[in-house]
């Protein structure tokens, strides 16, 4: 079979979102990403995260796509809300997140502009032809940014890192990136002189106007192609500001809240918690690397979450569960926790949260 039909069968988006699971068992070249000293958390070759699980390999992708339960998606999901012309800055005690698709978002804070993830393009996929589809318009336009001030980017699955998306924005706002180790040998060399901080678990910059970035251990993985499995870190972020904490996951599993518990011992309580809450089925497969709404709830109590947006759903399908099933496991998850349902949010896109102060 040649590889293009080979990709088209077996799911580009899967592929996209595994990004590696044919290299699974076998052996792994030099990390032409990163070379840096032997962690806790980092072999001399790959990424790891102590006491968790690996993602799973080859044949259970064969198992999973070929189990006849995804369920489809409408080609169209249009948002409710009209793609947002945000303010140029939010100053004072004000928090305020405006959904773009998927993962990325614009927070504004402090006076300064932070975009998570970036991804403007129309397939979230290594190649052009196939791939997740976008099925609404991202929420702001490019041209429709304020100034970008900061560009998170938390690890290099397609859905997450794309460098078009990038590119774009370092022309038109030239950003300060930052990112776990690694991931700056992806993008920026196709940048021209970009400013990039690389963290490790643990590590903290200061951001400016009195907002400092932390980066903080999840439970995922990394991978761009066939045989770079882990070879660039993942990670959460934690922005401290004087209007407040914020804690942002690109993506996670539960991993039993161990990260969850250790964020809020080490940083205390967050006024806003933003959490995935998609691609999770099935959970046999999905489990260790994506939490599911329930989980999501968990994490928000365990960090001592003020308030919660959801993000990772409803833009590109990526796994077996319908379109809005991540909305139905939320509202029941909050309802089972007793939580008022408009504290944690599952943003559409160009919907603007401005989130209460706690």
């Amino acid at each position: 079979m040649k590889r293009r039909q080979f990709l088209k069968w077996t799911g580009i988006g899967s592929l996209a979102l595994l990004g590696g699971g044919l290299a699974a068992g076998r052996a792994m070249a030099a990390n032409r990403y990163y070379k840096g000293p032997v962690s806790d958390h980092f072999d001399g070759t790959r990424f790891f995260n102590p006491g968790g699980e690996e993602p799973k390999g080859f044949t259970n992708l064969l198992r999973w796509r070929l189990n006849g339960k995804s369920i489809a998606w409408p080609e169209a999901y249009p948002s409710p809300f009209a793609p947002a012309v945000p303010e140029k800055r939010v100053t004072g005690n004000r928090l305020v997140v405006t959904m773009v698709g998927h993962a990325s978002m614009l927070i504004q804070v402090a006076g300064l502009n932070i975009l998570t993830d970036p991804v403007w393009a129309e397939r979230t996929s290594p190649v052009s032809f196939a791939g997740p589809k976008r099925v609404n318009a991202p929420g702001i336009r490019l041209e429709d940014l304020p100034p970008v001030d900061i560009v998170i980017v938390t690890h290099n699955h397609y859905d997450h890192l794309d460098l078009d998306t990038l590119k774009r924005l370092h022309a038109a706002h030239r950003p300060h990136f930052i990112t776990p180790l690694g991931n700056d040998a992806i993008f920026a060399p196709d940048l021209d002189n970009p400013r990039i901080t690389v963290m490790d678990w643990g590590a903290q910059t200061y951001a400016g106007k009195n907002v400092t970035i932390h980066c903080e251990p999840c439970h995922h993985w990394s991978a761009r192609g066939l045989n770079d499995r882990r070879m660039a870190l993942w990670g959460a972020f934690v922005i401290e500001t004087q209007a407040g904490r914020i804690y942002h996951i690109g993506d996670t599993g539960f991993h039993q809240g161990i990260n969850y518990r250790a964020a809020a011992q080490k940083h205390g309580s967050f006024r806003l918690a933003i959490l995935p809450i998609g691609a999770y089925e099935p959970r046999w497969f999905m489990q260790a690397q994506h939490q599911n709404p329930e989980e999501a709830v968990a994490g928000m109590q365990l960090a001592r979450a003020a308030h919660a947006v959801g993000h990772h759903w409803g833009t590109v399908k990526l796994t077996d569960e319908g379109i809005e099933e991540p909305l139905a496991a939320l509202r029941n998850a909050l309802t089972a926790a007793a939580i008022e349902p408009g504290r944690f949010r599952a943003l559409r896109p160009g919907e603007i949260f401005e989130v209460p102060d706690a």
